[in-house]
């Protein structure tokens, strides 16, 4: 379920479709999100889950998508 709902942030953000997006995509790498971008999901991730401020320390071992949902998942 967490998965879902990030896959459908991302696939909103970047224009994707679903199967475009999988635990193993890279933000940098296969999406090409820069620092703005990373940004931007984070916030949304803050919002969507209700988890307060993620810190830049977090983030910064946030690569793909699948860190992405186990982090999230850690937190709730």
């Amino acid at each position: 379920m967490v998965f879902e709902k990030i896959r459908a942030i991302i696939c909103d953000k970047f224009g994707l479709e679903e199967d475009q997006v999988t635990p193993d995509t890279s933000f940098r790498e296969d999406l090409n999100a820069d620092s703005l971008d990373m940004v931007e999901v984070i916030m949304a991730l803050e919002e969507e889950f209700e988890i307060g401020e993620i810190s830049e320390e977090a983030v910064a071992d946030i690569e793909t998508v699948g860190d992405a949902a186990n982090f999230i998942s850690s937190l709730l």
